[in-house]
Order: structure tokens, then sequence, then C-alpha cells
């Protein structure tokens, strides 16, 4: 068997890297941008404290901001018609998943014009051309979408997630500045915290999962164990915060070489169909799933029991595997994850529809254990 994997060119870490950016789009002969961010993050100064290291260096740039929080074909395709009308030569996202996404999508398009549709992109499409360049500044820990080959777009008609899976839309750099995090609020650090941490989890026990990936993947989940809580409850720790800023991106190098599971393939149609933050729906989901696919990986349920801080001496593997799901429940509890769909608007009545979209997700097959629409539906019916 062969394993590719792929990687982002240049990232750089730390507090205040964000002011690497002039020199960044110097070295790359660049000389005007469009920033991809989200009304929100305008509103509270996240944006700003990027656009005034532009404004100091004297870069040009205009701003794109008609993103939604599970970003839409509509989104890309007007993203697309300000990226032509600005000249810019770059894009630079500055947000979550939903302004990266926009951000890849635009970019792919603009240089593979024949995919406008937008839709045709779902799946491994054939583009030709990388992407525009994307500089990727995180505004959460979470989606690792500034080192992903992946991007996940809402199409309307359809009421369903597309993923696509693109190597050609990787972001040329990755600035991952955890200043950029302090004022995310509590609840959306702890979804995009559980996010992360479905990242590592999936990513270590789907059927693509080898040596190097299990190695990203286990770090991870360390680092989460240790860092989460704290930068619930502490916001403005600099521990907390940059030990998620770089778990994150660690897990996110890993899953997107090596694709996820049934976790991701329930929670995409939860967004489409009742637009649930994707964290939020990955976090509910991920002890029941991790229970569903516990006998064909005890062994590295129980690495990840120990990786997680739990004394598994005495345990037998069995014993030690439900301990990894339970250590992940309690994760969940305790940084105030939901754990009812019902808490969320979803009743036994939605089901069937979700069911019918989560089998034919594309993540849903790289789940470790082989499952049913049948199946599905149960899953959810134990945590309505």
């Amino acid at each position: 068997m062969v394993n590719r994997f792929i990687l982002n060119e240049v990232s750089y870490f730390g507090p205040g890297a964000r002011k690497e950016l002039p020199d960044v789009l110097s070295r790359m002969g660049l000389h005007k941008a469009l920033v991809c961010s989200d009304k929100g993050l305008i509103k509270v100064g996240t944006t700003k404290l990027v656009t005034d290291v532009l404004d100091g260096a004297g870069f040009p740039y205009e701003i794109y901001s008609e993103i939604k929080p599970n970003p839409t074909v509509t989104n890309v395709k007007e993203g697309i018609a300000a990226f032509k009308a600005s000249g810019a030569d770059c894009l630079i996202a500055i947000g979550g998943g939903s302004s990266m996404d926009t951000a890849k999508g635009i970019g792919i398009v603009a240089n593979n014009p024949e995919f406008s549709d937008i839709v045709s992109l779902e799946g491994c499409a054939p583009t030709k051309h990388k992407s525009v360049p994307i500089i990727a500044l995180p505004t959460t820990a979470g989606t690792g979408a500034e080192v992903t080959i992946n991007y996940v777009i809402i199409d309307e008609k359809r009421q369903a997630k597309m993923v696509c899976v693109d190597p050609n839309d990787i972001p040329a750099v990755a600035i991952v500045d955890p200043e950029l995090m302090y004022s995310l609020p509590k609840g959306l650090t702890a979804a995009t915290g559980m996010d992360a941490l479905t990242h590592a989890i999936e990513g270590y026990i789907t059927k693509g999962a080898w040596v190097m990936s299990d190695m990203y993947e286990l770090q991870a989940i360390k680092m989460i164990a240790e860092n989460l809580p704290t930068a619930v409850d502490e916001p403005t720790n600099p521990k907390g915060r940059e030990g998620m800023a770089l778990a994150q991106y660690i897990a996110a190098q890993a899953f997107s070489n090596v694709g996820l599971g049934l976790v991701h393939g329930m929670a995409h149609p939860m967004g489409a169909l009742h637009d649930i933050p994707h964290g939020v729906a990955n976090a509910i989901l991920l002890p029941t799933i991790m229970e569903f696919n516990l006998p064909c990986r005890i062994e590295k349920f129980g690495v990840i029991a120990r990786t997680m801080g739990v004394n598994t001496e005495g345990m037998s593997a069995e014993q030690a595997a439900h301990a990894a799901v339970e250590a992940v429940r309690a994760l969940a509890v305790r940084v105030g994850i939901p754990q009812h769909l019902s808490e969320l608007g979803i009743y036994e009545k939605d089901i069937p529809a979700l069911a019918k979209q989560a089998i034919a997700d594309v993540c849903t097959p790289g789940n470790p254990r082989e499952v049913t629409e049948a199946q599905i539906v149960e899953l959810y019916k134990k945590i309505l």
C-alpha cells in the first residue's frame, strides 16, 4: 500500500505571528489581497488585528464578509465576483473553518473556472491548477483548515454539505497566532476544541491511518486533553490558547491525509439540515460513535485513554477502551457541550433525513466499522 502525505509549504506559530504577514506577502511577490472574514469577527475587532498589520505595511486589500457559519454555494459565488472585481492576486482568510473554506472555494474556482457552478467541486474534483495563493490565519482552534486539503460548502438546493477534497486548495501559508483566539466566546472555544479532538480521534482510528498519521494524532489528543479546559475557563491564558492552537493544527495535518469517519458523516447533515455548528455536532456524537467503533479498535482506544491521562493499570483491554469513551464524554461535559439532540432542536421525526445523508457522506466510508443506514438511525436515537 502506498501512503500519501501532503502538507502546506510554510507555517508560522506563536503570539504575534500575524506580524510576519507583510514579509510573507513580499516574499511571494503579491500586490493586493481580498480578505475573507465574517461579520462577527469584524464586529469584535479580531479581523482588525490583522488588517492593522496590512495597513502598517501599506499593503492594499478589500474585505469580503458575506460568509455564513456554514458557508454556502452562494457565499462562494459572491466571493468569486468580489475577488475578480477587486483586482486582488491573493486571498487572506481570517476566521474559523467558514472563512477558510470560503476562501478555498474562491481560490480554486478563480484558477479553475470550469468549476464555477461550485457543486462540481464535491468529492475529489479533478482541478488542474493550484488555488490563488491563500494565507490563512485561524481564529478558532478547531478545524485546522489552514493546513488541510479539505473544505465544506453547503449546496442550498439539495440542503446538503459538500465535502471537497483537493490538494490544490491547501493554503500556501498558515499563520497560527493564538492572540487571534483570545476573543473567542467560551461556548465556541469548547465546540471548536471538541471538533479538533474529533479530528484527532477519527484520524487515529480511520481505515487509512498509519504510523505517520498516528504520531500526529496522538500528540494532538494529549495536548487537547491538557489544554482545552484551560482555554475554555481562562480565555486569555496563553498556555491554553497556544496549546490548543498548535494541537488543532497537528491533528489536521494527519486527518487531511488519512480521512475521518462516521462522526463527521453524521455531523455534516446536522449542519446542512438544522444549521447546527459543526463542532457541537461532532462533540455530541463522538462518545456514542466511539462506543459503536470500540469492538474493532480496542487496542487503539486503550492508547487513547492513556494518552488522555487515564490510569489503565489493572484494566483489561476492553475496560481500557471503554475508559477512553468515558474520558471523552467527561471532557465534553466538563466544557459544557450539550448531551442530547433534542437540546439542539432535533427530534425523532428528523432522523430519517439525517441518516439518509449520513450514509452517503464522503467521510462515512473511512469509518473503521462498516455501518448501515438503519444502524445510523439507531445511533442518532441513542442521543435524542
